[in-house]
């Protein structure tokens, strides 16, 4: 059972989620340490494809309190590790309008970082007002069958 790290909720409120993939990320030292402590955002946080790689940009992963100089960047841009030919197929349906590659959430399985990468569609205006909608709905039929 993976260990929930960090989400993006709000990628789930501003994107339709398609299709999910897990990848691989690579981090320093330091950044594995202050990950596994749960000092990371996911908030503005976007991957894209750059010469055959996927990198993801915005993640913010807080610096370790005792890792002095080896600390790093905390938004600098991290390869994401995943095969070449899924790489590829993403990048093909990213060049489709209205696609982008949206990190969903990092948890951690058998001892390695993964981050799970949403192939989205943006929302429009009146769908967010739809969702919330719906949920407030849901959540008033939960409550009246509660009481």
């Amino acid at each position: 059972m993976p260990k929930i790290l960090a989400q993006n909720r709000k990628a789930f409120h501003d994107y339709f989620v398609e299709e999910k993939y897990e990848a691989g990320i690579s981090l320093a030292g330091t950044e594995v340490k202050s990950v596994r402590m749960g000092r990371l955002n996911l908030k503005d946080a976007y991957c894209s494809v750059k010469d055959g790689q996927l990198l993801i940009h915005g993640l913010h992963i807080s610096p370790y309190e005792k890792g002095n100089i080896f600390n790093r960047d905390p938004l600098r841009d991290r390869i994401l590790l995943m095969h070449k030919k899924e790489i590829m197929k993403l990048l093909g349906l990213v060049k489709q309008d209205g696609y982008s590659l949206i990190p969903l959430s990092v948890y951690l399985k058998d001892a390695r970082v993964k981050v799970e990468v949403g192939l989205c569609k943006g929302k429009k205006l009146y769908d967010k007002r739809d969702s919330i909608a719906k949920r407030d709905a849901e959540r008033r039929m939960r409550q009246k069958g509660n009481i």
